[in-house]
């Protein structure tokens, strides 16, 4: 009983993740996983090669859309506090 109250206590407060970019790498693995699960409901017959490849190109084009996305943020910030 103890042990569950232990695990309970630990949910009290958010994890703490910063806003460097370095923090930025624990998207990934969500990424990662929303790429694995979407795939796995939109494909009629999952092949392992077509699957792979399908999983690959919808998390690199998550990725470079995000990517791309806080280029154009950074970039308007910029801008706008000069």
């Amino acid at each position: 009983m103890i042990t569950v109250s232990f695990i309970l206590a630990s949910f009290v407060r958010p994890e703490m993740i910063g806003v460097n970019p370095q923090s930025m790498l624990w998207l990934l693995p969500l990424v990662a996983a929303i790429s694995i699960v979407y795939k796995t409901t939109k494909i009629p017959a999952i092949k392992f090669t077509t699957f792979l490849k399908e999983v690959v190109i919808l998390f690199s084009s998550i990725v470079i859309f995000m990517i791309i996305t806080a280029g154009v943020l950074y970039t308007m910030a910029w801008l706008l506090t000069e």
